[in-house]
């Protein structure tokens, strides 16, 4: 299952932007702290009050992100993700986030193309190349499990999909 980066991920939009720690860290800090004592919804609201304050605040606005995606608010987090692709397109982390997102709900070929997309923003982003390898392993199952339907006597496919889904089983390590 793809995986998304927490607090590293707000580094590395913070590094992106050349920010230093006093101009977001002690905000978003604050923020995460709130949220990772319990008080999710406080925290998120903390933070939708700091965004509306300061709404090209990238940082803010992903732990936002990874705030919702963590208390199962897919679609607002998606949303959330998605916006932030569109005001800092050259960002990796949004791209990877949404690609998980996209890839929960077993949006394949869109996930894809989000974790490309992360991958060309920030070649060296190792997460987003787990996720798009988990996101070509699942579309491996399916070609496979579509074999097998179409071709019930055909035995290679079969040992393949068996394979894969114990793949995809095992939890990230």
């Amino acid at each position: 299952m793809p995986r998304l980066p927490r607090l590293i991920g707000l580094l590395c939009v913070a590094a992106s932007f050349g920010w230093g720690a006093a101009s977001w860290a002690d905000e978003v800090a604050d923020v995460s702290a709130l949220y990772h004592s319990g008080k999710a919804e406080e925290a998120i609201a903390r933070a939708d009050r700091d965004i509306k304050a300061k709404p090209r605040d990238a940082a803010m606005r992903f732990l936002r992100g990874v705030m919702l995606m963590e208390t199962k608010r897919a679609g607002e987090a998606m949303e959330a993700f998605t916006a932030l692709t569109q005001d800092f397109p050259n960002l990796a982390e949004p791209y990877n986030n949404l690609g998980v997102l996209l890839s929960r709900e077993g949006r394949y070929d869109e996930a894809r193309i989000a974790l490309e997309t992360a991958i060309r923003n920030n070649p060296s982003f190792a997460l987003a190349h787990e996720n798009l390898g988990d996101v070509y392993a699942a579309l491996a199952a399916q070609s496979y499990a579509r074999s097998s339907e179409l071709d019930p006597a055909g035995a290679s496919a079969r040992p393949k999909l068996a394979l894969i889904r114990q793949l995809l089983a095992r939890p990230a390590s």
